[in-house]
């Protein structure tokens, strides 16, 4: 345990710093440890241990043993112990947060946020698990009965990304515990702390041991078992389509059911009719939330001739009053980027598109002094073929590219082979029916760039990935259908 980090909270214990299988809190003797630095100093705040394939193996026989148990409880049984998970979570929201920030950076009311959104996906499936019903078929003769069944899908294997450490975790898992499966989870090797912590909180509300475990360390050894091992039958990722597109093709040996959220190019559509007030607001929360660090987030900002240079200098006016800094110190609006490579990624992009003619307004370089710090930045007149237009930049740069007629900006919001979420402004309701309908993305929103909630659909279409999470639809991808035939009956 980290005692720096330890002496921030009311509940030191959430601060766990080894693996999680079968019950017990592990570490590989004498095994390997990873380092996990807090992006705003580069401070090392704890160490997990770096597991390999054997800590994986065991994970997966744990949660297979404890499948049958768990699935013979009665979906209220099962919603009680989540209903408790959930108050604990509530009860240690500020402790929770804290750990966030310093692991992976977002700001203090932000991180507080994410555990909020986090806790309503326990409480959301815990009510939804004691609703996956089944169906009868009207039969062909009198002599027979049509039955169909939903049953829980097995094993999971869950490897959620850092840059939402703690709501992709219940994201994933609340589903799962709700349909009667078990898991197997694999958090990012940047920010184990706060999956690791909401586990420690699931054993206290009495989930039992084998139902969840949690391996630490890096992807290449865990990941060939959770995408090969027989006994997982299906896979959960959130993160790069490049590695979805390895994991399920890793899943097709052993043809496990999989689900991937993978990556976004968002458009952001300002109409000339839109609120152009409301537009900016948007914007901002769509774009720099997270530091841009969001698979939903504004890539591509698109603004109609008429309202262009009102909209850029509103922007530009309200991105450079955003406040950097750590979220451990004292309020900010952003903090810095997960590490390096996401610094020189940004700077990549931002450079090309100056190269290409774009202008900086405000912004456009690192921020000085310590951390992983970038200056929310908006570049205007951004030229359609500039790298930061077709890759997903995952930073806090606002590329914004004027457009004249609606087809025009169709064709180029849809010229992606991502299809995640997407963004349209206008007051004209004829305009909202035809863009919504021809927008080729899985999440549209609609003067608002705030889509993600727990009651709704989260998913994309094209190479943004399959499957969908939260809502009444997120817990099917959980469950395999059976359908019993009975007969003899005359």
């Amino acid at each position: 345990m980290n005692n720096s980090i330890a002496s921030l909270l009311k509940c030191p214990d959430l601060v766990r710093t080894q693996a999680f299988i079968n019950g017990e809190w592990t570490d590989e003797a004498g095994g390997a440890k990873i380092n996990v630095e807090n992006p705003a100093t580069g401070e090392i705040i704890a160490t997990v241990p770096n597991l390999g394939a054997d800590a994986a193996e065991r994970a997966v026989e744990a949660a297979h043993a404890a499948f049958a148990r768990w699935r013979s409880l009665p979906a209220k049984e099962r919603a009680l112990r989540l209903k408790a998970w959930h108050m604990l979570v509530l009860q240690h929201e500020e402790d929770l947060a804290t750990l966030l920030t310093a692991e992976q950076g977002k700001p203090a009311a932000e991180a507080l946020n994410e555990i909020r959104y986090a806790a309503s996906f326990i409480e959301w499936f815990a009510e939804e698990g004691k609703r996956v019903y089944g169906d009868t078929i009207p039969s062909h003769s009198q002599d027979t009965r049509f039955l169909v069944f939903r049953e829980p899908v097995g094993v999971v294997a869950a490897i959620t990304p850092w840059n939402f450490p703690s709501a992709m975790v219940t994201r994933k898992l609340a589903p799962a515990l709700a349909a009667g499966c078990t898991v197997v989870l694999k958090p990012s090797d940047v920010t184990p702390l706060s999956a690791l912590a909401l586990v420690f909180l699931a054993q206290e509300a009495g989930i039992p041991k084998g139902v969840i475990n949690v391996v630490t360390g890096g992807p290449a050894a865990i990941g060939s078992v959770l995408t090969g091992h027989a006994l997982v039958r299906k896979l959960t990722f959130t993160g790069s389509t490049a590695v979805g597109k390895m994991l399920t093709a890793a899943c097709a040996a052993t043809m496990k059911k999989v689900s991937m959220e993978l990556g976004g190019n968002a458009p952001f559509i300002v109409f000339d009719d839109a609120d152009i007030d409301l537009a900016v607001t948007e914007a901002i929360a769509a774009k720099f939330r997270n530091a841009g660090q969001t698979c939903v987030c504004a890539n591509r900002i698109f603004v109609q001739d008429a309202i262009y240079d009102d909209f850029v200098e509103k922007l530009t006016v309200r991105v450079s009053a955003l406040r950097l800094g750590n979220g451990l110190l004292g309020p900010a609006d952003q903090g810095p980027l997960i590490d390096q490579r996401a610094i020189e990624k940004v700077t990549s992009h931002v450079a090309d598109a100056v190269e290409r003619g774009a202008r900086v307004t405000t912004g456009g370089s690192r921020a000085p002094g310590p951390g992983n710090f970038f200056l929310p930045t908006v570049l205007a007149d951004v030229p359609a073929e500039a790298l930061i237009n077709s890759e997903e930049t995952f930073g806090p740069v606002a590329p914004i590219t004027r457009f004249d007629g609606e087809q025009d900006v169709i064709r180029a919001a849809n010229a992606t082979t991502a299809g995640l979420a997407a963004y349209a402004f206008t007051r004209d309701l004829k305009r909202f029916w035809r863009v919504s309908g021809q927008l080729e993305y899985g999440m549209v929103g609609i003067n608002t760039g705030r889509i993600s909630t727990e009651v709704a659909p989260f998913g994309g279409i094209k190479e943004s990935g399959v499957g969908r999470e939260g809502s009444k639809y997120g817990i099917d991808d959980y469950t395999e259908l059976k359908y019993v035939c009975i007969g003899g009956l005359d």
